[in-house]
């Protein structure tokens, strides 16, 4: 079956006659712009995807996928409500909690802590605090052993390590004659953790459940109950579904809500970053108005022997529409080839750069993730290729029009 033969001449015109080889230069610096453009988007989406995934691992590694807490703060049977829990689909496992403010006092140094009783058999199901231990174990909060286990920071601010007694003080105060009194307990340093999240690592202290709830005067009762999920992307249809069947009277929030702020800023941040590189491409596409327009100059008599034989203006507006795409393809192609390419490479790519400049670009003595993460989504590959593409197209529309509209009795004249 033949060709049409606008999509003949089109792929002719992409390469110049011998005596004028600079609009196939300009052309090729066009494709090359356009590659370069589309290749960077994917690396820097990717990237940015990557520190994305790795910051919401590692507060998921302290924040439960859901959290349900007590109408008033307090929960007084929270066994049947992890049961209930449980049984929805995605859970994976649930955990009791009691949370509450505390002040820690170490010699001269005094640190406000936000204080989590766990039961460590539990907690490993719905936190991964295990992996992120520095030193000791969560295996040491036993039964009336007042043992705890600090974030790092909160450890170096008050310059204990493990087996360093320290004092808890709660804010529930005991009536003496004297006035209300501090409640005082000592509690001895049985591990430190590091999960990369200063919020976390210097404002977080565990110590045993039943410990917890005997310093805060909770009898049997907790603040609430953790729940894992299979997948932390169903959060949000979870928490409705309990809302719905859950017989008590409580609070439920998911991670999306406890750290909205926090991920719709990141989310922002690559949209912006999205639209600020699709300017490469813009520049890139510009180019391409530029050679279309030159390359109209330079053919304008056989554009006007093709209208003499009966060529039609949307005939000589698709040959160098074709051209303009023909550019824009092979430009798109190089750039995804390369972008993926360097994505899927990131880890091995980056620290041969950092070996051969000898330096780092991110220091393990300032940034807590010191390597660069990247996740490759093929929705945002998608997404570049469609958006380059159409802007390739756009700008083969001024260009061709100018050709369709030529006059073949002026472009003839001096011929």
């Amino acid at each position: 079956m033949a060709l049409p033969y606008e999509l003949l001449i089109g792929l002719r015109y992409t390469r110049a006659k011998k005596n004028n080889h600079f609009i196939s230069f300009i052309s090729l610096i066009s494709m090359l712009g356009i590659a370069l453009g589309v290749a960077a988007l994917i690396v820097v989406l990717s990237v940015m995807n990557g520190f994305q995934t790795e910051l919401r691992a590692r507060i998921l590694a302290v924040v439960s996928h859901i959290q349900i807490t007590g109408a008033n703060g307090e929960m007084s049977d929270w066994q049947p409500v992890a049961a209930e829990a449980g049984a929805q689909p995605h859970v994976l496992g649930a955990a009791p909690f009691v949370q509450a403010q505390g002040m820690l006092g170490y010699g001269q140094a005094v640190r406000g802590a936000m204080v989590r009783g766990i039961l460590p058999e539990l907690e490993d199901k719905v936190a991964d605090f295990r992996p992120h231990m520095k030193s000791g174990s969560l295996d040491a909060l036993r039964p009336d052993s007042y043992n705890i286990v600090l974030g790092a920071e909160l450890a170096r601010s008050l310059g204990v390590f493990v087996g360093d007694h320290l004092t808890l003080i709660a804010p529930q105060g005991i009536v003496t004659p004297a006035g209300v009194l501090p409640r005082l307990k000592t509690f001895t340093v049985a591990g430190i953790f590091e999960v990369g999240m200063f919020e976390y690592d210097s404002g977080l202290a565990l110590i045993r459940m039943e410990d917890a709830q005997r310093l805060y005067r909770m009898d049997d009762r907790v603040s609430g109950v953790r729940l894992k999920l299979d997948d932390l992307f169903q959060a949000p249809a979870v928490s409705r579904a309990l809302a719905e069947t859950l017989n008590t009277n409580a609070y439920i929030s998911d991670w999306t809500h406890s750290h909205a702020n926090f991920f719709r800023a990141v989310q922002i941040e690559k949209n912006m970053m999205f639209i600020i590189l699709s300017l490469i491409v813009a520049v890139a596409a510009f180019n391409i108005v530029s050679t279309l327009v030159m390359a109209v100059t330079d053919k304008q008599s056989d554009i006007a022997i093709l209208r003499t034989l009966g060529a039609s203006p949307a005939s000589v507006m698709a040959v160098f529409m074709v051209q303009g795409a023909l550019i824009g393809f092979v430009g798109l192609g190089l750039g995804i080839a390369g972008g993926v390419a360097l994505a899927l490479n990131v880890d091995v790519v980056v620290p041969f750069i950092e070996k051969l400049l000898g330096t780092q670009f991110l220091d393990k003595q300032v940034y807590y993730i010191s390597n660069l993460p990247s996740e490759l989504q093929w929705r945002d590959v998608t997404t570049i290729t469609g958006v380059a593409f159409v802007l390739a197209l756009v700008a083969t529309i001024y260009p061709s029009w100018r050709a369709a509209r030529v006059n073949p009795a002026a472009a003839l004249r001096y011929e």
